[in-house]
């Protein structure tokens, strides 16, 4: 993006901002991708040095569904993954910055993203709405019944008991209800566990949409993609073109894209999200 193009979309998206009666943020994987949570490359390489000399990994993405041979040598994989996306701290403080970007402002945030950085940003849990799971999450595999379970306490036993990239046997997860082996609350299949908390946030969106279907809402797309656009990128289009006084924003590196409908009320950053939120908050200040 030239100079002049960048600083122009800026001050767009500052005015929206700053007029908006509401903000609705949609955010996907580009997100937490610049917030430093990058699943290839050196950070990969970095964390997963040992996984990739015997497995032959490529990137965590697809790490994930390698068919291991062993429920001790899934979760040896899979709990340091939890870990450094989950519960170790992003190498950047990006949602920090987009909490005191929005915080005096009637938001709320639907997120496909699924490493729970929103909340540990700062942000409160009832204006979240996480619908594709959480790494902090394990369900049954069945599923036999709609609960899911907090995994902290055993996935830090697991990486740090963890021998010659397989965890102990007793620290492999089993249903408390039907003993078959848990696995992550991700959406992945149609085995995925909506449970109490899930409905309950989605209840808590829906409201704040019917809310706010008419006056200045500013509708805030961050690093979303093309994988899953029905969630938030479809949806948010629509709601815009429904409400005349809406505007749509999307800061997205090389992924941006808005309907012909709305192009006229539509802000398009093609930038590194973490730097156009350094830019925003500057001109805040």
């Amino acid at each position: 993006m030239a100079d002049r193009d960048w600083e122009d979309e800026l001050e767009q998206l500052r005015a929206a901002l700053d007029e908006a009666d509401a903000v609705v943020v949609g955010a996907g994987a580009g997100l937490s991708t610049s917030a430093g949570l990058t699943y290839a490359g050196e950070r990969f390489e970095r964390l997963f040095g040992d996984f990739i000399e015997r497995y032959g990994f490529t990137d965590m993405y697809t790490a994930g569904f390698y068919p291991f041979d062993t429920l001790e040598e899934q979760w040896a994989y899979w709990s340091r993954h939890i870990w450094c996306n989950r519960y170790e701290p992003a190498p950047k403080d990006t949602y920090a910055k987009l909490l005191a970007l929005v915080c005096d402002k009637d938001f709320f945030v639907i997120t496909t993203n699924v490493d729970h950085q929103f909340q540990k940003a700062g942000f409160p849990k009832d204006r979240l709405f996480y619908t594709q799971g959480d790494y902090g999450l394990w369900q049954c595999s069945e599923p036999c019944h709609l609960r899911t379970y907090d995994n902290y306490e055993t996935v830090k036993a697991m990486v740090e008991q963890r021998h010659d990239l397989r965890v102990p046997t007793e620290l492999v997860p089993h249903c408390p209800v039907c003993g078959k082996p848990m696995s992550m609350n991700l959406r992945a299949d149609n085995t995925f566990v909506e449970d109490e908390g899930w409905h309950e946030a989605a209840a808590r969106y829906t409201a704040f949409l019917r809310a706010h279907e008419s006056g200045k809402v500013l509708y805030l797309e961050l690093g979303v993609g093309g994988n899953t656009p029905s969630i938030i990128k479809y949806p948010f289009w629509r709601y815009t073109y429904d409400n005349p006084q809406a505007t749509f924003a999307s800061i997205n590196f090389g992924q941006l894209m808005t309907a012909r409908e709305i192009a006229d009320r539509s802000i398009l950053i093609d930038a590194d999200i973490d730097r156009a939120l350094d830019a925003l908050l500057e001109g805040v200040r």
